[in-house]
């Protein structure tokens, strides 16, 4: 090896390294801890980690709490991945064309991303309990009488409501620079053959999309499923834990039930759902790309 490869390496060690450091102290010791505390009836504070095997996961199994919170996040996920990315999609396309004001409305759509899930949630349980009973007197209009975060069904609406205006912004910024790169004379030879709006949409800038679809399915996915904030703020998982999302559910497991093991176990299970349907998601859209 050439003395100019060695300085090389050592170079490209040398900058890579601290990353790497970061990367396993933040990343992957925690995750390594996880699975050993989960093999462990640790409470989160004692110095004692009594080893009981797979006995969290069995329990676990029986979790009627757990797979309920399951259950709900992945409903929760669902309908606000798709929504979140139609009306995102939408916005984008709408703010792509040279209209007035469209740099302040992209600012006013990307600005409840940047407050954050906890201060939407207050906001909003404020919209919902103090600002729509009041349009309901005045417009006499039902869908504002509801007692929003009152029943399981209102509350999950609610929880989908917020969660899709928080990051559709988001989306909205990765689909506006999706379109803004695909090449205007396709756009141009399409209509000079007589497609219609609707078709160069379906036809011409979706396919072309693809691989940007991919990027903004997955992260709003990744974002819903580990959805906290919202649901802390909003409806602290009332009433009766029946919007408890899963990500809540192993907080209050782990911290306020001082049953850390078992939170951990719970973390565990998650991950790996995550993970899987991560993949199939990943995989199913990838394929997309390519036939584009």
């Amino acid at each position: 090896m050439s003395t100019y490869r060695r300085k090389q390496i050592m170079y490209e060690v040398i900058f890579v390294a601290p990353t790497i450091a970061f990367f396993t102290i933040v990343k992957i010791l925690p995750m390594l801890s996880a699975v050993w505390y989960s093999l462990t009836s640790w409470n989160g504070i004692s110095a004692v980690k009594e080893f009981v095997g797979f006995h969290n996961f069995a329990v676990l199994a029986a979790d009627k709490h757990y797979w309920y919170s399951m259950k709900f996040t992945l409903m929760f996920s669902l309908l606000s991945v798709v929504f979140a990315n139609i009306l995102g999609f939408i916005t984008a396309y709408a703010l792509s064309r040279e209209i007035p004001g469209r740099n302040v409305l992209r600012a006013a759509f990307y600005l409840p991303y940047v407050l954050g899930g906890l201060v939407l949630g207050f906001v909003w349980k404020f919209i919902f309990l103090k600002f729509f009973p009041v349009l309901h007197q005045t417009t006499e209009i039902d869908l504002f009488g509801l007692s929003w975060l009152g029943t399981t069904e209102t509350a999950f609406g609610a929880m989908v409501i917020v969660q899709v205006w928080s990051i559709l912004g988001y989306v909205m910024l990765l689909y506006i620079a999706g379109i803004s790169v695909i090449p205007v004379d396709i756009i141009e030879s399409a209509r000079i053959d007589g497609a219609n709006a609707i078709q160069v949409i379906f036809r011409i800038i979706l396919p072309l999309l693809m691989s940007t679809i991919t990027r903004c399915l997955f992260i709003s996915f990744l974002t819903c499923m580990k959805v906290y904030d919202v649901n802390l703020s909003l409806t602290d998982g009332n009433p009766y834990r029946s919007s408890e999302s899963i990500a809540y559910n192993i907080y209050k497991t782990a911290f306020d039930e001082n049953a850390m093991g078992y939170g951990c176990a719970k973390s565990l299970i998650f991950i790996a759902v995550i993970l899987v349907i991560s993949l199939i998601q990943v995989s199913i859209t990838s394929r997309r790309e390519v036939q584009a």
